[in-house]
């Protein structure tokens, strides 16, 4: 199975972003993970469109953008065209899940969806054969520098099986707690990426870190 890492720029030093993401850039992380949060379905605000297009402009790497937003059908198209690759918006924040996927899809972009803790794989069962990724969140969505939580390896197993037993090539990626301590198990889960922000950024060396995140055992 691949593994992918996507840094988390919420991490990253807001005056220094272009620095942050030229280092990803150069590092073996094949993403780049931009959370956006509008202080309304999380508690928390970070990231506009204005920040994504110099983000955009420093590296060639994937764009993976997780929208933490109400009614993000009203988004989607905007982010696509502000330069994202992926994007991923919470199940929970939308009346109309299929139709955001539409969105997202005929702008241009993959389209992911995520799950908080509390929301069981099973909840977007039916949705799996139109996505690209399914982003379960082992934290709670708002803030960076959260622990992990444990029981996220029983639901992204589940999530796995799903959809292997469907014959899909949908990805799952995990959000949360992430570190070179507890990779390999949430790798060996079935998760195909990993987002780590204060590890990486945390680190000493941070291309250093990315490599023993992806390289853990």
């Amino acid at each position: 199975m691949q593994r992918i890492l996507a840094p988390s720029m919420l991490s990253a030093d807001f005056g220094h972003l272009e620095r942050d993401t030229r280092m990803i850039d150069e590092s073996e992380a094949q993403w780049v993970h931009i959370d956006v949060m509008d202080g309304v379905f999380v508690p928390n605000i970070s990231f506009g469109f204005p920040v994504m297009k110099p983000i955009r402009r420093a590296t060639g790497k994937t764009l993976d953008v997780h929208l933490m937003i109400v009614e993000p059908e009203k988004y989607v198209t905007r982010f696509v065209e502000a330069g994202a690759d992926w994007v991923t918006f919470h199940v929970e924040a939308t009346r109309d899940p299929r139709g955001c996927i539409n969105l997202i899809r005929r702008a241009g972009a993959k389209a992911g969806v995520s799950i908080k803790p509390a929301t069981p794989p099973e909840a977007i069962a039916g949705l799996l054969p139109q996505l690209d990724l399914v982003l379960v969140m082992s934290v709670e969505p708002g803030f960076g520098g959260q622990s992990f939580m444990p029981h996220s390896l029983e639901k992204i197993a589940r999530l796995r099986s799903m959809i292997d037993g469907a014959g899909l090539a949908t990805l799952i990626e995990v959000d949360g707690g992430i570190s070179a301590a507890n990779a390999a198990e949430v790798y060996a889960a079935g998760a195909d990426a990993l987002v780590a922000g204060s590890a990486v950024f945390g680190a000493a060396d941070p291309k250093a870190e990315i490599r023993r995140i992806l390289q853990s055992r």
